[in-house]
């Protein structure tokens, strides 16, 4: 239950693998990308996966650029 479990404070939990997590980004766009081509019809889930993808390239830039500097810890 609640009551049983330890209170820690966010700055105590082990920081994210960024290394990891950039890879997973980068693999993850180009499984998307790779999902478009293939024997479905139409382009409505070519621009979903292609606008999906964007969106995680655009999110992992942000997150570069605020990094750099040093907007974000």
């Amino acid at each position: 239950m609640a009551g049983d479990e330890e209170v820690t404070a966010p700055d105590q939990h082990r920081p994210t693998n960024l290394r990891a997590a950039r890879i997973g980004g980068v693999l993850v766009t180009l499984i998307l990308l790779a999902m478009s081509i293939g024997n479905h019809e139409g382009n409505v889930e070519n621009i979903w996966l292609i606008g999906l993808a964007a969106l995680l390239v655009a999110i992992m830039v942000g997150d570069w650029l605020l990094r750099r500097n040093g907007l974000r810890s």
